[in-house]
């Protein structure tokens, strides 16, 4: 599927909102895939697609994940804000025909983030906080660390939720913690 296509797709599944979020987080991911070197193509994919699942059901995430057979633990599984990201890694291969690995992760972590995470990842995590509809304390201060230094963005991403789940009372996902402090170490070398 070309990305005109999987435009017209996502137009048609997406609310307008959704989508003129996802056409936002897609072009910001492109931008900062040029800035940090890695694949502009594959990253306008991945950010065009990071939320294709967000607005299913949590029964329809559910099934869409056992059908392919992804293991997922009990709390990701409970929750439609986590469990988008593995849904929409299974919506990507078989709704929007893209099985390329990395993109397909990158869909697939970029609410939690992980440890390890590639470029491609990191740049989809924090194009989907930092893309023009957005708007919160902070975010302008947010997209100028993303242009002067990713690891330092997505730490400062982390922080951001962490931060914000904390004052909410939520639930904060383990993986979260790990991929911050993955950043944390890996700063400290």
């Amino acid at each position: 599927m070309t990305i005109k296509e999987i435009k017209e797709k996502l137009e048609s599944t997406l609310t307008h909102k959704r989508f003129v979020h996802s056409l936002g987080t897609s072009d910001v991911a492109g931008r900062l895939a040029e800035l940090y070197g890695t694949d502009k193509k594959k990253a306008e994919i991945a950010g065009l697609l990071h939320d294709c699942a967000k607005e299913l059901t949590l029964a329809e995430m559910q099934k869409n994940v056992e059908q392919e057979g992804i293991q997922v633990d009990a709390a990701v599984l409970k929750r439609r804000a986590l469990l988008h990201g593995p849904a929409g890694s299974v919506l990507a291969k078989t709704l929007y025909g893209v099985y390329d690995k990395e993109i397909v992760q990158a869909i697939y972590f970029h609410t939690t983030g992980r440890p390890d995470m590639t470029t491609l990842e990191k740049i989809v995590f924090l194009s989907d906080y930092i893309e023009p509809s957005r708007d919160f304390p902070g975010v302008d201060q947010l997209r100028e660390k993303a242009e002067e230094n990713l690891d330092e963005a997505v730490m400062a991403a982390y922080n951001s939720t962490i931060k914000y789940l904390l004052d909410s009372g939520e639930y904060i996902y383990e993986l979260t913690f790990l991929a911050r402090n993955d950043l944390i170490l890996k700063k400290g070398k």
